[in-house]
This record gives structure tokens, sequence and C-alpha cells, in this order.
């Protein structure tokens, strides 16, 4: 699977109770003796989200072929609290600017968003714990070292936590194509942006939620863009409108010249 991968029922024992941080916990199905119960109960205490798969399954999965009916899947880098992401803002006395993922599962994808997190200004990264990939090592690669710069925070609910960050006076945007064009949206202020899944884009829940659907205007024969490349042009156009705004000029100024 990948170098993350740990295999065996004592060594995932051992990775849960020394804090190791565990994206994925994979256990064959049928499987109910004392050390897999040990582990279900460690893996449920730190809201592991945990697969049921065949010998079949894991036996894909595995690089060594001892993996005893367990693998669990440890994060390359310990996630950072949503508490974190708001801190950066207010050290750099910034608005929030924040980017949520609503099931991004393509580790380079990721990578590449944290990346331009990073080059952006953007204080965090927020990501789900369940149908989306974790911070891995393709993704701690392909961030180019963003990783180390870029608080990535990991919540139970992607909807609860924009109800949460609402209350700290975040508005929030997602990306659709159905949505009002991005040059005529005031993304200015404190901000989250909402990106979907690489198939179906953002959940209905999750865009119900959201205060503005931004459209990229798009002049090809395709009607969609990879989601790296999607939240790199919507980071950029909130970092142009910031920078007229912070030099007390409007970013509808310069929309019409999109048009």
């Amino acid at each position: 699977m990948n170098e993350n991968t740990i295999e065996g029922r004592n060594a995932v024992i051992e990775a849960f109770r020394s804090g190791k941080t565990i994206d994925k916990l994979y256990v064959q199905d049928g499987l109910k003796d004392g050390p897999v119960q040990t582990i279900i109960r460690e893996a449920k205490k730190q809201d592991v989200f945990i697969h049921f798969v065949t010998k079949e399954r894991l036996d894909e999965i595995s690089s060594t072929g001892r993996h005893q009916g367990v693998i669990a899947c440890a994060a390359s880098y310990a996630y950072a609290e949503v508490g974190d992401i708001l801190k950066a803002a207010r050290d750099k006395n910034e608005p929030p600017f924040i980017i949520l993922l609503d099931g991004v599962e393509d580790p380079y994808n990721l990578g590449a968003i944290i990346r331009t997190a990073n080059q952006a200004g953007a204080h965090g990264v927020i990501i789900p714990k369940h149908r989306a990939v974790g911070l891995t090592a393709s993704v701690a690669r392909t961030s180019a070292g963003a990783l180390n710069y870029t608080p990535v925070a990991k919540v139970t609910n992607i909807g609860n936590t924009i109800d949460d960050l609402k209350k700290e006076g975040l508005w929030f945007v997602c990306a659709d194509m159905t949505g009002q064009r991005m040059y005529d949206l005031d993304l200015g202020g404190p901000i989250g942006l909402v990106i979907g899944s690489e198939g179906s884009g953002v959940s209905e829940l999750v865009r119900k939620k959201c205060d503005f659907t931004a459209a990229i205007p798009m002049k090809g024969q395709i009607d969609s863009l990879n989601a790296s490349v999607a939240a790199g042009i919507l980071s950029y156009e909130i970092v142009r409108q910031r920078i007229f705004r912070a030099g007390g000029g409007s970013g509808a100024a310069v929309s019409g010249l999109l048009k």
C-alpha cells in the first residue's frame, strides 16, 4: 500500500498505545479473538475509521504478507486542531483564511492543495476523518515541505465544523460550476473555501451550509477542473481581493476586465 502501513497485531496495538496518529484501520471480517478486539477498542477510542474487509483484500494491501488480519495506516505528520488554525490567523493579525476539503481522496491532490494553501497565505487546511485521504507520505512529498508550515486539522464532520467556524465570524464559499462567477463575489473577509471530492464535488449537505457558491469561468469543452487546480484558482482570487482591500481599492474594480 505505502510506507505508512503497520502490519501485525502486536505492532498495531503498540502503535495505538504509543500515541501514533492512525488514519485508518483495516480488519479481516469475522476475526473476534482477544488481540483483534483490543485493537478495535483502541481504534474506537481514537475515533479511527475501521474498514472490515476480506482476507483477500488485506493480502492485496499488505506489503509483508504477515498482516495477521490487521493493517493500520499511520499519518506521516501529526494533525493540528481547528483552534490552532484560528490562532495562526490571530497571531498574524489577519482575517482567517481556511481551506476545507469535502472528501478529497487523491493524495497528490491533497499535497498540492496544502502547497497552494501555504503559498496563498491560508492559515490551515481542514479534512474529514472518513472517506478522504490522510497525511500519508505521498501527501507529504507532494506538498514540497508545506506540511512543515501549514497546519492540517482532521474533523469528524465538515458540516458541523462549518457551523462552529461561522460562530467565529467566517463566511463560506464552495466551488461549484452552477454558482456565481467568482469575480462577482466578495471573498475578501474571514473566509472558508470548500473544495469537493474529485468525482462528485461538494456534497449537498455541505453546499447548503455555504454562504456563496463560486463558479470558475471556463471556455473549454469539459465542465470541470482537477480539485487541486480549482483550489489554486479560487485561493488566488481570495488573495487578489485581500490585496485590493488592504490597498483601499475594490476587487470589483478589476472584475469588469475579466468578463
